[in-house]
């Protein structure tokens, strides 16, 4: 997997690399080791989500490693951050996570605290992505429309399905409803079938286990203007990798 993202990376040339990673062990949170392996691969920024919270030993790393992100919008006083401004070529792009409330947690409203934080970020960067986590494409594309032309891109994760609407916004904000899913392709949202059909068959939450097959990688490139900020373009990205499953 991460020979074929720096292969990706070497074929779109890509400044900044951005990856939510809320999953990225054993198809739920991220170790401190998961993080690392992320940061060998060429990833420059982790975001996340409600699952940030999954693994514990994870908790010290958002105190300590900014590079990591948790939803900006959650209360006061929990670990981490959720915004990071990192210079890429000399140009400062500022980075922000930010989570969905429409069947997810009643945290902090994410249209007020981002209002907030561009305004902050806006001083030192002209670029800002944002990866908004969160259920409905309702609130994605209201949140969207709501900050086009103050924000570079809003790019939505959670539901691991990629969408086809990608867009630039009138304002020149780039847009899609979620980039999708790098892990297997078979399976239930890259979960093992059986036991999701069980899940829904008969109600019970029994525990998901990572499918073991071949794998995709899904993600967005985009083009942004350092001078104004603006997106210039938003390209779906889907690689299919081999199939190791059963190689020795």
């Amino acid at each position: 997997m991460f020979g074929s993202l720096q292969s990706l990376l070497k074929e779109t040339r890509a400044d900044l690399v951005v990856a939510n990673g809320e999953n990225a062990t054993e198809g739920l949170g991220i170790t401190p080791e998961a993080a690392e392996g992320l940061f060998k691969s060429g990833i420059d920024v982790i975001t996340s989500g409600n699952h940030i919270w999954q693994r514990k030993e994870i908790l010290p790393l958002l105190e300590k490693d900014n590079r990591i992100l948790r939803p900006e919008n959650y209360p006061t006083g929990v670990p981490g951050t959720g915004h990071y401004l990192v210079t890429k070529k000399e140009v400062p792009i500022g980075v922000v996570n930010l989570q969905g409330r429409v069947n997810m947690s009643s945290i902090r409203c994410p249209f007020t605290v981002g209002e907030a934080l561009f305004r902050r970020l806006g001083k030192s960067a002209k670029v800002i992505v944002v990866d908004f986590h969160a259920e409905l494409p309702e609130e994605k594309e209201a949140l969207a429309l709501y900050f086009d032309g103050k924000i570079s891109a809003l790019v939505g994760t959670h539901t691991h399905v990629q969408t086809a609407d990608e867009k630039i916004l009138p304002g020149g904000t780039a847009y899609i409803t979620d980039t999708g899913m790098t892990g297997p392709l078979s399976g239930v949202i890259g979960m093992k079938r059986d036991i999701s059909i069980r899940r829904s068959l008969m109600q019970i939450p029994f525990k998901m286990e990572v499918e073991d097959s071949a794998a995709v990688v899904m993600g967005v490139l985009l083009t942004v203007a350092v001078d104004s900020g603006k997106a210039l373009s938003i390209e779906r990205i889907r690689r299919d990798l081999p199939d190791l499953s059963s190689s020795g």
